[in-house]
């Protein structure tokens, strides 16, 4: 893994360092989250992109973020980074689609190198040794013989529909010991972001959740403006667009007016090689 540069931050410097000096050297400096006054879980995304903005080739096999990245060690570093620091990781059926069935959606898994020091540090931030894996699926269908469903010291939690949580009991959901399903209210298919917050927050304890996509997803949590921050690895490639076969960008079934679209904040821009690693912060001053 090649060093991460920190070119610019606007976190506070007097601030006592929060990750060990391990995770510290090879972030390229620290990484500290505040939490929100509200009562809900605070909530952060991750995504990468390529320059011309997007996040899917959405070709079968080669629809996930490595071939967008170019499978980039310091972005999995990164993304490993964010899983040791949340209570939660939500995804929606898509992305759990995208990605191989040995897929897990933590931060050994995505970066085994820094599996120790991920380790270390989450001890001493949360009481669970790993986060909890939220599937948002509101069909209900799921391939349910993927190894995060049956990997013991990882808890799944599935937040459907009435009518997903009937598909997910015949594929036989009820046998899978580390995965609960929970029923929510959708209209038009979605669960509603609040509600969502509001489960985990509640029954879960969730106090910071990380989303990783996919664009629906996000571009549902963005609209309802719960997106507190985004970190954004744009790769040096240009993937392209055709009428006949569309490619989604970082949002996807929600749009803005410029009255409505809402402004960000740079937290900080880190660098390895080629890639940039943006991190935002939701403005505050935003009318919304």
């Amino acid at each position: 893994m090649q060093p991460i540069r920190t070119l610019f931050t606007a976190e506070p410097e007097r601030v006592p360092p929060q990750l060990p000096e391990g995770l510290r050297s090879q972030y390229g400096g620290d990484l500290r989250f505040p939490s929100v006054s509200d009562g809900r879980s605070y909530v952060i995304a991750n995504f990468v992109s390529t320059l011309d903005g997007v996040v899917s080739f959405n070709i079968p096999g080669q629809s996930g973020g490595a071939p967008i990245s170019g499978s980039n060690e310091e972005d999995r570093f990164i993304m490993g980074l964010l899983r040791a620091s949340a209570d939660a990781v939500l995804v929606g059926s898509g992305t759990v689609d995208a990605v191989g069935p040995e897929h897990l959606w933590t931060a050994e898994f995505i970066y085994p190198d820094a599996s120790d020091l991920y380790k270390h540090y989450r001890k001493a931030l949360l009481e669970a040794p790993r986060p909890l894996i939220v599937i948002l699926s509101g069909t209900g269908r799921l391939d349910l013989s993927r190894a995060v469903f049956h990997t013991p010291a990882v808890n799944v939690l599935i937040m459907t529909t009435e009518g997903g949580r009937e598909t997910l009991e015949s594929a036989g959901a009820e046998s899978l010991v580390s995965t609960e399903v929970r029923v929510q209210p959708a209209a038009e298919g979605r669960i509603a972001p609040a509600a969502i917050l509001n489960i985990l927050r509640e029954d879960f304890g969730v106090a910071m959740l990380l989303v990783e996509g996919g664009p629906s997803l996000f571009g549902n949590f963005l609209a309802c403006g719960f997106v507190d921050e985004l970190f954004l690895t744009v790769a040096p490639q240009i993937a392209g667009r055709a009428p006949n076969h569309p490619r989604p960008a970082l949002v996807s079934d929600a749009e803005f007016t410029p009255a409505t679209a809402p402004w960000l904040e740079l937290l900080s821009v880190r660098t390895a090689g080629d890639h940039l690693y943006l991190r935002y912060r939701k403005n505050e001053r935003d009318a919304r």
